[in-house]
């Protein structure tokens, strides 16, 4: 292809490889909180327009270079109280999360990453802002991939070890290999295990994403419409991977964002799947970063 990308239909084919997850675990389960708000488009920021995607304002009218408040307020919400809702679930529970956080989003609201460091819990990179980086020169995208890191270091006081941008240029990974300190990203949802990929003369792990089960269809068509969707979708998926489990194990990604199921209605059913997995023996709850250091351990990309 013209952008230099090889796709891989082949994969692990019929015999992918057992993970050997600490515990004997059936399934890995890696729950990732989405940190975008005050990150996404804004004429305030100095964008032609307001963020159209992944809101409850999805497919209103767009004016170029007028704010609408109502999306605004949407994102708000999320930092403002959907951040902390959720946050709250899962410290009840002691379950760990990874979250991907935009970087301009943690410079408007540190508190935040404060309190996920606080937590325990993993903070990977998703760009300086949530957008789309195809339309991004490579320089401005390697200025703000160092600008997203030096921002998470600084409000957690650890460098990020993970990275997602989600709408990728074609460079991003490269880009991501040059900067070095990166043991995977998560730029991938075509597979239900980690795997190597050459980029250059270097093995890079990459820990793939699902948008399927993803908080996101609240939002999208075919969607949601209750937390009990929501909930439906999550435990049907984890109860398959369980029983998969028995012969060949493998890994499920949740994706969780503050402004969809940080609302009261929706995260009822966030909290309904988080008891169901809990009850379940051999099941290993873990961060993103866990699963690229035990992947690297167990499988290193020279046995790959």
């Amino acid at each position: 292809m013209a952008d230099g990308h090889h796709r891989d239909l082949v994969g692990y084919g019929a015999a992918p490889p057992h993970p050997r997850w600490p515990g004997d675990a059936r399934v890995a389960v890696s729950f990732v909180l989405n940190v975008e708000e005050g990150g996404e488009r804004s004429p305030a920021d100095g964008d032609d327009t307001w963020e159209t995607h992944l809101h409850d304002l999805a497919g209103a009218p767009v004016t170029p270079g007028v704010r609408h408040p109502g999306v605004e307020g949407l994102f708000e919400y999320g930092a403002r109280s959907g951040f902390w809702r959720l946050l709250r679930l899962f410290g009840d529970r002691g379950l760990p999360l990874t979250a991907f956080a935009v970087g301009r989003a943690l410079e408007r609201n540190p508190d935040a990453g404060a309190a996920l460091a606080a937590h325990g819990h993993e903070v990977a990179g998703h760009g300086y802002r949530w957008i789309d980086y195809r339309h991004v020169p490579e320089p401005v995208e390697r200025d703000h991939i160092r600008r997203t890191v030096a921002v998470i270091e600084q409000v957690t006081g650890r460098r990020p070890s993970g990275w997602y941008t989600g709408r990728v240029s074609p460079n991003t990974r490269r880009l991501l290999v040059e900067a070095g300190g990166f043991r995977y990203d998560s730029d991938c949802y075509a597979d239900d295990l980690p795997h190597w990929v050459r980029v250059g003369e270097v093995a890079h792990l990459v820990v793939p994403y699902s948008l399927v089960t993803n908080d996101m269809r609240f939002v999208v068509a075919p969607g949601f419409a209750t937390g009990d969707d929501l909930f439906t979708c999550l435990r049907d998926a984890f109860d398959l991977l369980w029983e998969e489990g028995a012969r060949a194990p493998g890994m499920m990604s949740v994706g969780l964002h503050p402004r969809l199921s940080g609302h009261p209605a929706r995260a009822a059913g966030v909290a309904r799947f988080l008891d169901h997995v809990i009850a379940r023996e051999r099941v290993w709850v873990c961060r993103r970063a866990d699963i690229a250091e035990h992947w690297a351990r167990v499988h290193g990309a020279a046995a790959s």
